[in-house]
């Protein structure tokens, strides 16, 4: 008799809290960096498969409106390249040696793919997008040496407030080790100085049980141990939300757009790979939210991390069993 095929495919876990503050299910935006095909190219294989309407911003920039699966943009990772995009260029012929210059960039920089919010309980429908982008030929940090492509993620927070913010800081810090070597960054990446980890300093400060601050002393440490966008877990666009003064005070030219969401930063997008899907590394987001959410299991993983006298490493192999748990 013959066996059933086994199903390679993961599911999206959905985090412990589903709706927002308003009641609506929460989004996420997710971003994805590859090489090959042409902005262009990409964008009108996208409308093939999924419907919508194509507008064009500048020759290596489009948007996909109205698809299947919601709004997205494909355009060159690299704003020199996308002159209609910064202010006292729309005219003159800095637009016409940027488009130029994007024709010959488009075999070195990244694509980037962005899709507009989208509700979490429907995450899995973004794996149509792998599809589309391998059937084009497109190639993922593994192809080349010095390819260095991310993943990333923007969820929505749950609740705006100081409470959840530092819930959540407090989980991703404590579980980043275990994090980064899941997610096993790719050397180039390493080489090129992707998202340093979190200071320990600052580790060690908030992750204390009675670390509760309101939100102006979280933005006040926070900028104190992080003043960059190289993290991990980029917080500036939340807190920027939060209070853009706060931020803009020690960071007045950083390109931060602020809005409602984390930004959470993966070195390795495998787009080529028939076999890579976005779901496991969305699936340990979620082990995060599972920790925020959990205030005596949060309180008792922070106490044992300062506690703790080994190595990154170790530590990575004694919070893999709380996820696990």
């Amino acid at each position: 008799m013959a066996q059933p095929a086994l199903s390679t495919a993961i599911d999206f876990a959905l985090p412990p809290v589903l709706h927002n503050e308003r009641g609506e299910v929460r989004t996420v935006g997710v971003e994805i960096e590859f090489v090959g095909p042409s902005a262009e190219k990409t964008v009108q294989a996208l409308q093939e498969a999924l419907g919508g309407r194509l507008l064009e911003e500048d020759p290596h920039a489009f948007a996909l409106k109205e698809s299947a699966i919601g709004d997205l943009t494909v355009e060159l990772d690299s704003r020199i390249l996308h002159p209609g995009k910064q202010a006292g260029t729309q005219r003159g012929v800095l637009p016409k040696i940027a488009a130029l210059f994007g024709f010959a960039a488009s075999y070195l920089v990244p694509c980037e793919l962005v899709t507009a919010p989208t509700p979490i309980d429907r995450l899995e429908e973004l794996n149509r997008i792998l599809t589309i982008l391998r059937r084009l030929g497109a190639k993922g940090t593994q192809d080349a040496p010095f390819y260095a492509f991310g993943l990333h993620f923007n969820p929505e927070i749950p609740r705006q407030d100081a409470a959840t913010v530092t819930a959540f800081m407090k989980s991703f810090a404590l579980l980043n080790s275990w994090l980064r070597r899941e997610a096993s960054p790719d050397t180039t990446r390493n080489l090129l100085g992707f998202a340093d980890p979190f200071p320990s300093e600052y580790v060690r400060r908030i992750v204390q049980p009675d670390y509760q601050p309101d939100i102006a002393t979280f933005i006040d440490d926070y900028l104190a141990f992080n003043p960059t966008r190289n993290r991990d877990l980029d917080l500036l666009p939340l807190l920027h939300h939060f209070d853009a003064t706060r931020v803009r005070a020690v960071l007045p030219n950083e390109k931060i757009n602020g809005r409602p969401t984390f930004h959470y930063r993966l070195p390795d997008a495998r787009v080529s790979d028939p076999g890579w899907s976005i779901a496991p590394d969305w699936n340990r987001w979620v082990c995060v939210e599972r920790l925020a959410t959990d205030r005596e299991k949060l309180d008792a993983v922070g106490a044992a991390y300062l506690a703790f006298e080994g190595e990154d490493k170790s530590w990575a192999n004694v919070v893999e069993q709380v996820v696990r748990s």
